[in-house]
């Protein structure tokens, strides 16, 4: 089960005390002119007053899935990394890897009557560990167990599937339609908490289409109150029609314990990935080759534009689809084939659920208009591949070199506004800070750790080679930015930053 860190509220609870004891919902207050009315809505059809019939269907088809794996915890070599490695160990002979023998558990759902189980991939891949799966095993309802083989598996959306066979069928449930799926249905989740099997919670659907903030592709999730713990990872989250119409995920939990937030994968989004793996299919997604965050906040504040609406493009990766087609850093993405960008639909999920080779049209805003953009989406590469494309941050030195011109070089209106203390790019500090010839800007000397440029993590050494997208290479081009932004009334700039040999980012950082 994946946790998440969030802030728990107490709620009040009257509208559900009364509906509960009434049996009637607490429905709202209408006026009609003069007479005042109290409108009840009927209850949707299907929420029972037992969950028990319901369960007794649907439990046998729900497993509970352990794994054991082989971990990789060291060489127990005192010289490794150093010329004397080879020389620790018997004879002379380069010390072996050391391993221990480790175990996860989880749940998982039978598809067919030939014995296919979905489950989540972090259930029998567990996250970062270097480790090699041995054996899973698929424990049914009744107690039996059967050696499983894995299919299937796909770590982007986090899904597996199992295949486990006998002579007689098997009992299995179907995906249901995700789509249709409103917040307030009931849903029932069948897991494995804790190792306690054949566990069953009730509650609601919270939200659809909850974006957790984790990032990527497949950050699009149903959200309920149903309990769900540790060990629930790749049950199935049931509607009253006994279809599974999510695969519980993750957890928002200060304590690592259920606070009633839970994420279940939709299986609108499940079913077609679960089909190609079950058929041995790779799969394939859509890909731009682009960086992104969301305008919210600070960022929409300096850029001036509305909240929530479309994505900005933090970096282009050379030779991609997006660069291709002539994206830039700094363009805000407002639709993706005619598609409305929003923290519901981002670009990623967009993206990644169109085929690769296919021509869409991208709207965007550069330089506050509007331009509409052909790209011919590419295939996402692997994980391991995007690994290799990413810069490797170098860490800076503690101290950079001093520049010369003395008092000349300081902008208290700079640090005044944004706590920071600049330094023109002088070549000695171009080699501590591993930039290339090509590469301008300011160096940050120092941050006042009470900024808002601090709490965004500008850190000594971060070079601003531009800022409200106009390219910055002395002092007083940043101090420029400073006061035509506090002319407009805007109360926050967009810093670009380059870190060593990182990809560049902007950066909103609020005036004080």
């Amino acid at each position: 089960m994946r946790y998440a860190y969030g802030i728990t509220a107490t709620l009040l609870a009257g509208g559900a005390a009364l509906s509960l004891a009434t049996g009637h919902p607490a429905g709202a207050q209408v006026a009609q002119n003069d007479d005042t009315q109290m409108t009840r809505v009927a209850p949707r059809a299907g929420a029972p007053a037992s969950f028990a019939d319901l369960t007794a269907q649907l439990q046998p088809a729900v497993v509970n899935i352990s794994t054991r794996q082989r971990v990789e915890v060291g060489t127990g070599n005192p010289f490794a990394g150093t010329p004397f490695e080879q020389f620790f160990g018997q004879r002379g002979q380069p010390a072996q890897p050391q391993t221990r023998q480790a175990q996860s558990l989880g749940s998982g759902f039978l598809i067919s009557a030939d014995g296919y189980v979905v489950t989540n991939n972090h259930v029998i891949n567990p996250p970062g560990q270097r480790a090699t799966l041995e054996e899973v095993t698929v424990t049914l309802a009744d107690g039996t167990e059967y050696r499983a083989q894995v299919v299937g598996q796909d770590a982007q959306s986090d899904l597996a599937v199992l295949k486990i066979s006998r002579r007689e069928p098997f009992p299995f449930v179907r995906f249901g339609d995700s789509a249709q799926a409103r917040v307030g249905d009931w849903v029932i989740a069948i897991g494995n908490p804790f190792g306690l099997g054949g566990t069953v919670t009730s509650g609601i659907i919270s939200a659809v289409y909850r974006s957790s903030g984790f990032g990527g592709a497949y950050d699009r999730f149903i959200q309920t109150d149903a309990a769900i713990n540790r060990g629930n990872s790749g049950g199935p989250l049931f509607d009253m029609q006994g279809n599974v119409i999510g695969i519980n995920n993750a957890i928002f939990s200060p304590t690592g314990g259920n606070v009633g937030v839970g994420f279940a994968i939709p299986a609108e989004i499940a079913a077609p990935i679960v089909s190609q793996l079950r058929a041995g299919q790779t799969i394939t997604r859509g890909y731009l080759g682009v960086s992104i965050q969301p305008v919210t906040g600070d960022l929409a504040a300096s850029l001036g534009l509305p909240q929530n609406r479309g994505e900005f493009i933090q970096s282009v990766v050379p030779g991609e689809a997006a660069d291709r087609a002539g994206l830039r850093p700094g363009d805000v993405v407002l639709s993706v084939n005619n598609e409305e960008v929003t923290p519901e639909r981002t670009l990623s999920f967009t993206v990644a659920n169109i085929r690769p080779g296919t021509t869409i049209p991208v709207e965007i805003i550069r330089d506050g208009q509007r331009r509409r953009l052909n790209v011919t989406v590419s295939r996402r590469p692997s994980e391991e591949e995007l690994r290799q494309t990413q810069g490797e941050f170098n860490p800076e030195q503690d101290q950079l070199a001093p520049p010369s011109g003395g008092s000349d070089n300081v902008s208290a209106a700079v640090e005044q506004s944004l706590g920071l203390q600049l330094l023109p790019l002088n070549e000695q500090i171009r080699r501590q800070l591993r930039l290339g010839a090509n590469v301008n800007g300011v160096v940050i000397a120092n941050v006042d750790p009470s900024s808002d440029a601090a709490a965004k993590g500008l850190r000594r050494g971060d070079l601003i080679i531009a800022a409200n997208n106009r390219t910055t290479t002395s002092i007083a081009d940043v101090e420029g930015v400073v006061r035509d932004a506090r002319a407009a009334n805007r109360t926050a700039v967009l810093l670009r930053i380059q870190r060593g040999t990182s990809p560049a980012v902007s950066i909103a950082v609020r005036l004080r």
